[in-house]
């Protein structure tokens, strides 16, 4: 019978084992109140975002501007330059913009705070040429040139012609790479004015003709005095009305370099032409086709997302006004009006433009020439070349 439980009595090991789990328990709460405090203080404390103040971001920009482009330029001048390249006259101060930068007066294509200086290329921004719409061939007139190539066989010639009118043309060899020579100098000038239209200088600047510059070869820049000042309207003239090299080069480096010059052709859309070297070139490795030289010419005319109105004026105002007229142009009829540009370097001798006949009638020809080294051969191709189109394409 079980007992009751007003006479149930603990005996005494029973209430030893009793007393010893409260004290246990007591025991454990307390490390577990403690053991939990230690772990509250213990755990990171989440941290507060802060939000941005626009205001203080542009105040560290300000100041951060200030250091680069003020403190910096001036105690580099002023305190830098005076302690670690002294000079004996007190009247005299030592450009050390000059010391630290010694080409800056030739190698140059902007003007920021007083000095010249290095910008973005024109010729980083796509501005993809238009193609030739090529309608069909001109079996005859192709024929009549395959007759008179027979008759130079030395002369190793490529022939491109497009009427504006029809589209109609001629390709002999107008894909096959040839030396440029001074045609070169034709997207050379499109960079200068797409570098104009960028910004990043104008017709109006000056370069100075040094040492670095002159060269031999064709162009009467490489007789005048050391340091002549030059505007850059006066040495895109130069480079195409008398072909001087000195004034390529200058211009070259003022759109940036031969690599700038190079990006921009292929921004254009051509890929076989390109510059490798400064003029002169007598080795022939700058590069172009007749092809790539009749898409420029049409794009240069035609195409008024590429140049400007202004700008396409004045190129074909140099064009105009080539002195060279010996090849093209001396197998054209009275009166006709011919853009264009020459080339010659011993070995391949070459005429790329546009004719406007008197009647209106108006085509592009190219004619490069591969031919035995100063052969009169190449030249009496040319014309010769130049009278039979012409005939044909004014008839």
């Amino acid at each position: 019978m079980p007992k009751l439980a007003s006479s149930h009595r603990l005996t005494y090991s029973e209430s030893a084992e009793v007393l010893d789990f409260r004290q246990s328990y007591s025991r454990y709460n307390s490390q577990s109140s403690r053991y939990g405090t230690l772990r509250d203080q213990n755990r990171p404390k989440r941290k507060k975002t802060k939000k941005k103040n626009l205001f203080q971001f542009l105040i560290s920009l300000f100041v951060l501007w200030f250091v680069l482009c003020c403190a910096m330029p001036y105690s580099f001048k002023h305190i830098t330059g005076v302690m670690f390249v002294p000079t004996p006259y007190k009247a005299i101060q030592t450009d050390m913009y000059d010391l630290s930068f010694p080409t800056y007066k030739y190698l140059s294509n902007t003007w920021n705070f007083g000095h010249r200086g290095f910008g973005y290329s024109a010729s980083g921004k796509k501005s993809q040429m238009i193609p030739l719409k090529e309608n069909v061939n001109m079996p005859v007139l192709q024929r009549e040139l395959m007759n008179l190539m027979e008759e130079y066989a030395t002369v190793k010639p490529a022939v491109y012609v497009w009427d504006y009118e029809t589209g109609n043309y001629i390709d002999i060899n107008a894909s096959k790479s040839y030396a440029t020579a001074s045609i070169i100098k034709i997207p050379v000038l499109i960079d200068v004015f797409k570098s104009i239209e960028a910004g990043q200088f104008s017709l109006n600047d000056t370069m100075p003709l040094t040492e670095y510059y002159r060269t031999e070869g064709s162009g009467s820049m490489q007789f005048k005095a050391r340091n002549s000042e030059y505007t850059i309207d006066k040495l895109a003239e130069l480079m195409i009305t008398e072909s001087d090299n000195s004034a390529t080069n200058m211009l070259m480096a003022k759109v940036g370099s031969m690599t700038d010059v190079n990006q921009a052709i292929r921004s254009w859309g051509l890929k076989n032409t390109s510059v490798q070297t400064w003029l002169p070139d007598l080795t022939g490795t700058n590069r172009t086709t007749a092809r790539d030289m009749a898409q420029m010419l049409y794009n240069i005319d035609e195409n008024d997302k590429f140049l400007t109105e202004e700008s396409r004026a004045r190129i074909f105002n140099y064009m105009g006004h080539v002195h060279n007229n010996r090849l093209i142009q001396a197998g054209l009829g009275v009166g006709s009006v011919f853009l264009h540009k020459t080339g010659d370097i011993g070995t391949m001798l070459g005429d790329a433009g546009i004719v406007i006949a008197p009647n209106g009638r108006k085509y592009i020809v190219v004619i490069l020439a591969n031919r035995p080294h100063n052969s009169v051969a190449g030249k009496d191709f040319i014309v010769h070349a130049s009278e039979i189109i012409y005939n044909y394409m004014v008839k």
